[in-house]
């Protein structure tokens, strides 16, 4: 598996689908998503260009930190306890997966405690699904406004993952969260400082470009598949 090969055609892809909708690709974010990907692979994505990693385990983070902290941006992405919080709370650039005011009293309180300001993406279920993490479309105006006395935490946008289908069929999902980025930017409110819309993942960022994402999450078509159980033979 060619990691530089594999970054060179997600960023020709990127280019490419970007300028059909007449957008910047220099505005597009590349996250190397690094879930199981040891520190010498995530390097020579580096190399190549990295400069963001998004980890969806508080224990996989912490243990790759040592090594990476000088080099690359950590972010968390993966769904967030309320527990582990203060383990990477003052290792990350942006958590991307606030999902209830209960999660939002945690970071505050210890961002508060470590003297920083926690930017944060609303992760949104835009499908509805029952196995999926997220806040309601229907309500994340309503939950970004709750969070308006919480001084510690900087709300950036939003994310989503989106249903597993078809890029073509995953249109109108993406469509309606830029939507929802576009009238939740609105907002005006201290702590509300919309920049990021992240969505859009190997499968189907092609069509996520399109759409308006500027932060796409990129593991598999980087580092290849995973071998979660590999079979000896």
């Amino acid at each position: 598996m060619d990691i530089r090969l594999n970054l060179e055609e997600i960023k020709n892809n990127i280019e490419v689908h970007a300028r059909k909708v007449n957008r910047n690709p220099d505005d597009i974010l590349i996250m190397a998503v690094t879930k199981t990907v040891d520190v010498e692979r995530i390097q020579e994505a580096i190399d190549n260009g990295i400069t963001d990693i998004g980890e969806n385990k508080v224990q996989e983070l912490i243990d790759k930190y040592p090594a990476l902290k000088d080099k690359v941006q950590f972010h968390f992405i993966g769904h967030l306890q309320t527990n582990k919080v203060k383990y990477i709370i003052d290792k990350v650039k942006m958590i991307h997966s606030l999902d209830s005011i209960h999660l939002a009293q945690e970071i505050n309180k210890r961002a508060h405690s470590n003297n920083i300001v926690m930017d944060c993406l609303v992760e949104v279920n835009i499908g509805s699904e029952e196995s999926k993490y997220g806040i309601d479309p229907l309500n994340v105006m309503d939950f970004i406004k709750s969070l308006e006395s919480f001084d510690n935490i900087r709300i950036r946008g939003l994310m989503t993952v989106a249903p597993f289908m078809e890029p073509e069929q995953v249109r109108p999902y993406f469509k309606k969260m830029k939507e929802l980025f576009d009238c939740a930017k609105s907002i005006n409110q201290k702590n509300v400082d919309f920049k990021y819309l992240s969505m859009g993942m190997t499968n189907d960022y092609t069509v996520a470009v399109e759409e308006g994402s500027n932060i796409v999450r990129i593991g598999t078509g980087i580092f290849g598949k995973r071998l979660y159980n590999m079979e000896v033979k």
